[in-house]
């Protein structure tokens, strides 16, 4: 299985930095500050990748789950939200909510919601982050 490499350079202080990254593809690349990540200024941040990934991976394990159990989605949307708040002891990501429809005919909404479920146990990303509450709102269209 392949190893995916990001770099991230980041000059300056905590809060009049700034830094960038890009993933080993370029495809992925952005500029973020302090501004950005602790505030509304234009850039992204590490969360905004985490929430991208989870919702990627979910998407994309949903599916295969759908088909092993013998439905194939149409079509399946994940929101993910990042939260980072200041703790005690510093800055914690605090929790991701994941908000997801599916279009899958002739699937229940209970079978659905089961398979949602395990899905969010199984993802590889919800694995990863498994120290960070993951909140699922889960439906058919």
């Amino acid at each position: 299985m392949p190893t995916r490499r990001a770099h991230a350079i980041w000059e300056g202080g905590l809060q009049g930095g700034k830094g960038s990254f890009e993933g080993e593809s370029g495809a992925v690349s952005a500029s973020y500050s302090f501004g950005s990540r602790f505030g509304d200024a234009g850039g992204s941040n590490p969360e905004e990748l985490l929430a991208a990934a989870e919702a990627a991976c979910y998407s994309m394990a949903l599916s295969v789950g759908l088909e092993q159990a013998g439905h194939t989605g149409t079509r399946v949307r994940s929101d993910a939200a990042c939260t980072v708040e200041k703790q005690a002891d510093g800055f914690k990501i605090t929790g991701i909510k994941l908000k997801v429809r599916a279009t899958v005919p002739g699937m229940d909404a209970a079978a659905f919601q089961q398979l949602a479920e395990a899905t969010k146990a199984a993802c590889p990303v919800s694995k990863a982050l498994a120290a960070v509450p993951i909140e699922l709102d889960a439906a058919l269209e």
